[in-house]
């Protein structure tokens, strides 16, 4: 059975609803697709102000992206920790921190390249 091609803006839209669910921070969208070297084609940046909001936003995200989109990521790291997460849904790279961690590694600033779109918190 083949699988099933999931659209980068469902994928997108339903990472963004589960961020939200949550009220998860300062969300950043980096399109790496003009980027050579890149990895996949979007990486998508926001923080939680504590583990536990951190965890619930990757429960969130995967809850969501699983329910309208029945996918999964490929594969989920630092959730021990939970002070940066990451998710790998192969063309999407989630990235969830805590936000001295985020100010920390800077990761909008290591991909300056991209093209960054904020989403502005609905709450």
């Amino acid at each position: 059975m083949a699988k099933k091609t999931i659209n980068n803006d469902d994928l997108l839209a339903n990472i963004i609803k589960g961020i939200e669910e949550v009220k998860g921070n300062d969300i950043d969208i980096l399109d790496l697709r003009e980027i050579d070297t890149a990895v996949c084609d979007y990486f998508i940046i926001c923080n939680g102000n504590s583990n536990t909001q951190v965890n619930a936003i990757v429960n969130s995200i995967q809850k969501t992206v699983s329910k309208e989109l029945k996918d999964k990521p490929w594969h989920v790291e630092g959730t021990d920790n939970a002070e940066w997460v990451l998710m790998d849904y192969v063309n999407i790279v989630v990235h969830v921190f805590q936000k001295h961690i985020r100010e920390y590694y800077n990761i909008e600033n290591l991909w300056g390249d991209a093209k960054i779109t904020t989403i502005q918190n609905k709450y």
